[in-house]
């Protein structure tokens, strides 16, 4: 907020800021706070976004600013030297290709953002605000229908940092991917099955290669590999036999818990619970030994392939989401009729019907070998050695000091005693610091965006304490705690507790 920054430069020229005054816009979303925040407590939200949007309702909720001072944009009408700001039109793109679709497919747009519908937005928790806070607001204004859902993802990320182009932090999809000869399912795979959908993902090549060849090649392409060739190359057909109730519960136990996980949106959940059942299915064919079965007893052994097959069934019909490309090529292996894509999952309860066609079974999934992931990973460093020069290049240069003047600093250990966020910023916490004095110091620190004040409380913190008093938005600070700049504040802290003023040097 202008007066919040100490003498303000230019991050790009250096040259100091200059106010100006300036005519704006200005959105009333400061009229909504009720609404938003029963909005907020209906809304179906990941807790990382709801609690976001909820620490900046319950304070303050200042009018919107709506318009900016850009060459590039749509224009303000009335006023050519101001464009809209981009999370006020963006947005609106979601109704106005809505309705292009709408008009291409014969539907009628206003039955989804004028009615009662169930619009889920899936986005990155760095725009949460604007779709739990500004999107809502201005629906509601304009009388449209309400988002039912707003699902957060985290960040993709190489070696902690978040996926950039600009910055050269990527990994290309064609260039660094297809073009290697991978297939596209194998990344959707990973990037569903990898960890939470809320949390930071930090892409590796060895992980990758990891739940490719344990998963992919040795779950569930085993088990469906093993089952289809075993009966076509027996059978030619699926066997005779009823499925056991014991299949039929496991599956169903599998197709409850998958749909449970993927109403929660918890997507790794859904898929760990899928390779629950590729493992069930590995082990009964295991156990049963077809191979030794089918001498013995033939009608047993028809039974215990047919069982194989059904499990076979439905991991194709869980797994398409993930796998669409490689799942469509596994139904035609069963020698099922119809679009995957279009079939219910309770279709797994439908008993595969004897007597069908089996054509000769491909392997699905190939293992990735040491080799070339080694190649993937030379290449994937220098991109990011690459970003890192780059950076290296843009950043003003520190100049060096001497251990005596590093000494001029007084560095400290402390532990936060209140925390408390100052009336009108949303930005600025203070903070009151035990640093080994007879009274806590009284600190501002610029981290209300990245930590809440209760949970401040009783950290240890490093400070630098002989920093010039300042007043910063009204406030005294008598110090300046010492953080790293991660897409927001990382606080530095002591390896273990130690005894509050414990100077550092």
């Amino acid at each position: 907020e202008p007066g919040e920054i100490r003498d303000p430069v230019c991050k790009i020229c250096g040259n100091k800021a200059k106010y100006r005054q300036q005519e704006h816009f200005f959105f009333k979303l400061s009229t909504f706070k009720d609404f938003l925040l029963e909005h907020l407590q209906t809304l179906k939200v990941t807790d990382n976004a709801r609690n976001y949007a909820m620490e900046w309702v319950t304070k303050e909720l200042r009018d919107w600013c709506i318009t900016r001072n850009l060459e590039w944009g749509v224009r303000f009408p009335g006023h050519d030297n101001l464009v809209v700001y981009v999370w006020v039109d963006a947005p609106i793109g979601y109704i106005s290709f809505t309705e292009e679709y709408c008009n291409n497919t014969g539907g009628d747009w206003r039955s989804i953002w004028q009615e009662d519908s169930r619009i889920i937005h899936f986005i990155g928790l760095d725009i949460a605000y604007h779709h739990c806070i500004f999107w809502p607001a201005m629906l509601k204004g304009a009388n449209y229908s309400l988002p039912w859902a707003v699902i957060a993802s985290g960040m993709v990320k190489i070696e902690d940092k978040t996926f950039s182009k600009s910055r050269g932090y990527v990994v290309w999809v064609n260039e660094d991917y297809l073009d290697h000869g991978f297939h596209p399912d194998l990344l959707r795979y990973y990037l569903a099955s990898y960890t939470s959908h809320t949390k930071d993902l930090n892409f590796s090549w060895k992980i990758f290669q990891d739940k490719t060849n344990n998963e992919l090649v040795g779950s569930l392409g085993n088990f469906l590999y093993r089952t289809l060739h075993f009966a076509h190359k027996n059978y030619g057909v699926i066997p005779e036999g009823e499925v056991s109730d014991e299949v039929f519960s496991e599956i169903r136990t599998t197709i409850n818990t998958v749909i449970e996980a993927m109403d929660q949106y918890e997507f790794k959940k859904a898929i760990d619970n899928i390779l629950k059942l590729s493992g069930y299915g590995n082990t009964y064919f295991q156990s049963y030994e077809p191979w030794h079965l089918i001498k013995q007893d033939t009608k047993a052994c028809s039974r215990i392939v047919k069982d194989c097959l059904q499990i076979a069934k439905a991991l194709v019909l869980l797994s398409e989401p993930v796998l669409p490309i490689k799942m469509k090529e596994a139904w035609g292996h069963l020698g099922q009729n119809g679009d995957v894509t279009q079939l219910n999952y309770n279709e797994a309860l439908i008993e595969i019907e004897s007597g069908t066609e089996l054509p000769k079974p491909i392997t699905l999934f190939e293992k990735i070998d040491d080799k070339k992931i080694k190649e993937m990973n030379v290449i994937l460093n220098k991109r990011v050695a690459q970003a890192n020069a780059k950076e290296a290049s843009i950043s003003p240069k520190i100049p060096e000091i001497t251990f005596d003047e590093f000494k001029t600093m007084d560095i400290r250990v402390g532990t936060v005693v209140t925390a408390q966020k100052i009336k009108g910023s949303d930005k600025l916490l203070k903070l009151m610091i035990d640093i080994g004095e007879t009274e806590p110091r009284q600190v501002v620190a610029g981290i209300a965006q990245t930590h809440l004040p209760e949970e401040l409380v009783d950290k240890q913190i490093i400070l630098l304490a002989n920093m010039k008093p300042a007043k910063i938005f009204g406030t005294e600070s008598r110090g300046m705690i010492l953080a790293a700049d991660e897409s927001g504040a990382i606080l530095l802290m002591p390896e273990r507790s130690v005894k509050n003023g414990t100077a550092i040097g």
